[in-house]
């Protein structure tokens, strides 16, 4: 009986793990809770006639929210809500969509299918995971037990109906991906494709060669360019708002708050033994580690601290690291295993390959040298002479160890006696001058008890009904700049596209997508929770779709003309040279030297003097060793390639002809189905209800 109720305990967990591991809308559609059908008026959307309630897409995301909530400890961000509700709808669409097609195909599975799956020679990985013999086997007596507990009868109804739900899923997946077969001649062409090379002489005349002034258009060319492109410029409904906001950071009343908090624990934290338990008994947000930590693998404003008396046993803080308050308890401390420092320095930079630059970045690095020494004070000059991003804070590198700087770098730095000046110490960046101002003697093993840095309730509140109050007396009054401006908040304003995901300044909000694409010019948002801030909306213009007015773009087409303009002189002069000299003597025709390009490929797309070209590339695969190309108009210049090599990859072992075979057949079924949902999509009648719903 112990074992039986210890599965019997387990149980919950089970179908937990079911339904996260393998996908909440198949678990949820078999073991009933996706029967519920509402009403017209509580149905959040149907897939041809079938509907979707709002009770199913709440119990759908409800089980995500509550997932989230048990592995991150805190609740879901209000945006990251956003995209679970979004991913939701569109699973329950799909599982529609599948489930209206394997009853169209007439797809079952029989009971002798699902007694196969549970005790055949050859059980679904579920049975095999918990009932399992210890051996990758199945404990035939547990899993009979199991299945004959009469308290376990609905258990094991939810088990059977996921595990013939699986099949029949996986018989349509299977029947889907069944078009798909790869033949030999397909790995050798796609081996080829990937890993071909060639090499490649060639005569290249640049656009930009040419000056602007070698062209003329007129604006009638430019209106025709803009007709003959114009579906460039094709632009969908577009949205204009207006915006203000209140942010959820904890005010300074909200962190002392905090602070007193964890000053209130000091005491027990001192006396307590057990700091693994104290830790999670007063729920921190940072676990327990028994790791021991030199000052650069902790944030500096804790290891300034903690180092400051590393003595076992000393509580100290609270301080202020990230958004967490923490108290930090030194267990022991010991010699360090690796070095560390703390070190300043001065980069005179200078490009590895370029002698002249390297020797003048050497001479000045010594000048510097010779004022510090002489008395000037290091973090002076580093503003005036450093050369990369520490320039700013005199040159302060912080805390670092073992692997964070190049090999040279590190090298002077851990063998450098602190507080001497060290260098000039070369690298491929340049030289550089160092000091070492700190060096770690010890490494600590601590607790550290953290507390969220969070906005009160109060302070939530306050934030929320500000923001409530302007939208309640802009609506009134109608005027959304003057309330803004009386309470002292500014105004942004975006415009976005429709379906636009990422919304600039705001990040992804479903809720405000609904607010746009259901209002109105004028209309105000009710007040709208992202992760970080509250926000109120003004829905200022609706653009619907069309072309950009000629206008709009004239500045982005005129270069794009010109550089079409100048294309057709560059190849007409290729073209006349060629003709009349042949390749050979075509480079001194057109005064441009003769270039090479060794190893181009579908994997290395740059050509020297060109850049990324992928028409060049293109072309040079496709000729023969010695074959000449037609006069190509690329990227940035008309050009003509002779193929010097081509350089077959190496064949595959059969064993690799497999592996390839496998991996493209996987990949060719994932694309069929991805293609395949997307049609049944595209043809049904989806009626999405969520705007009625979720603003």
């Amino acid at each position: 009986m112990g074992v039986m109720n210890r599965l019997r305990d387990n149980t919950g967990v089970i179908l937990w793990i079911l339904v996260f591991a393998f996908g909440v809308i198949w678990v949820l559609q078999d073991s009933g809770g996706l029967d519920a059908v509402g009403n017209v008026g509580n149905n959040i959307g149907s897939v041809n006639g079938d509907v979707i309630s709002v009770e199913e897409f709440n119990n759908a995301v409800n089980a995500q929210v509550q997932s989230y909530s048990n592995q991150a400890g805190e609740s879901m961000p209000p945006q990251m809500l956003d995209q679970t509700r979004e991913r939701v709808f569109n699973q329950l669409v799909e599982s529609r969509l599948r489930e209206q097609e394997m009853d169209r195909l007439g797809i079952a599975v029989s009971d002798q299918e699902l007694v196969d799956m549970v005790q055949g020679a050859d059980p679904h990985p579920i049975i095999k995971a918990y009932f399992s013999d210890g051996n990758d086997g199945v404990d035939r007596s547990l899993l009979q037990n199991f299945i004959d507990n009469p308290e376990a009868v609905q258990d094991w109804i939810n088990i059977e109906n996921y595990l013939r739900q699986e099949r029949r899923r996986e018989k349509l997946d299977n029947l889907v991906g069944a078009t798909v077969r790869i033949s030999d001649a397909d790995v050798m062409e796609e081996h080829r494709r990937q890993n071909l090379t060639v090499n490649a002489e060639f005569v290249a005349l640049r656009f930009a060669a040419l000056p602007d002034d070698s062209i003329s258009y007129s604006d009638r060319d430019l209106r025709n360019f803009y007709n003959q492109n114009k579906e460039e410029f094709a632009r969908k409904k577009s949205y204009t708002f207006s915006y203000v906001s209140r942010s959820k950071s904890p005010t300074a009343a909200d962190t002392a708050a905090v602070f007193r908090d964890v000053e209130l624990l000091r005491d027990t934290f001192v006396e307590t033994e057990n700091d693994s338990l104290f830790l999670v008994r007063n729920g921190s947000e940072r676990p327990w580690s028994s790791a021991y930590f030199r000052p650069d693998e902790l944030d500096e404003s804790i290891s300034s601290v903690v180092f400051e008396n590393p003595e076992p046993g000393t509580v100290v803080g609270p301080v202020i690291a990230g958004d967490e308050v923490h108290l930090i308890k030194v267990i022991d401390v010991r010699k360090p295993e690796e070095p560390a420092v703390k070190a300043r320095h001065i980069l005179f930079r200078a490009p590895e390959d370029d002698t002249k630059a390297r020797a003048e970045a050497l001479r000045e690095a010594n000048d510097v040298r010779r004022r510090i020494v002489g008395g000037e004070r290091f973090e002076d000059l580093a503003r005036e002479f450093g050369d990369d991003g520490t320039a700013s804070r005199g040159g302060d590198l912080g805390w670092f160890g073992p692997g964070r700087m190049v090999a040279e770098f590190e090298e002077a730095a851990f063998n450098a006696p602190v507080g001497r000046l060290v260098g000039p110490v070369e690298t491929q960046f340049g030289y550089h001058l160092i000091e070492v101002t700190d060096r770690a003697e010890l490494e600590a093993r601590i607790a550290d008890f953290a507390l969220g840095l969070r906005a009160s309730a109060a302070t939530l509140n306050a934030a929320q009904t500000e923001l409530d109050d302007l939208q309640f007396f802009s609506a009134e009054e109608g005027s959304f700049e003057e309330e803004a401006e009386r309470r002292g908040l500014a105004i942004q304003t975006v415009s976005v596209e429709e379906g636009q995901q990422f919304i600039p300044g705001l990040g992804n909000s479903r809720s405000l997508q609904l607010f746009l694409e259901s209002g109105k010019p004028g209309d105000l948002s009710d007040v709208i929770e992202l992760n970080n801030e509250f926000v109120v909306a003004r829905l200022n213009d609706v653009t619907p779709e069309g072309y950009r007015d000629f206008e709009d773009v004239k500045s982005q087409l005129e270069p794009r003309l010109r550089n079409k303009l100048k294309a057709e002189i560059q190849v007409a002069r290729l073209r006349e040279a060629l003709d009349a000299h042949g390749f050979d003597e075509l480079g001194n025709a057109v005064n441009s030297p003769m270039r090479t390009a060794e190893g181009i490929g579908f994997s290395n797309m740059v050509i020297p003097g060109l850049g990324r070209d992928p028409k060049f590339v293109g072309t040079a695969i496709g000729l023969a060793e010695g074959e000449v190309s037609k006069v190509l108009s690329g990227e940035a210049a008309a050009y003509v390639i002779r193929v010097t090599a081509v350089n077959e990859p190496t064949p595959l072992t059969p064993a690799e002809i497999e592996n390839m075979r496998e991996r493209l057949i996987a990949q060719r079924r994932n694309q069929v189905r991805q293609q395949w949902v997307a049609t049944l999509r595209e043809s049904a009648d989806i009626d999405d209800n969520r705007r009625l719903f979720l603003q």
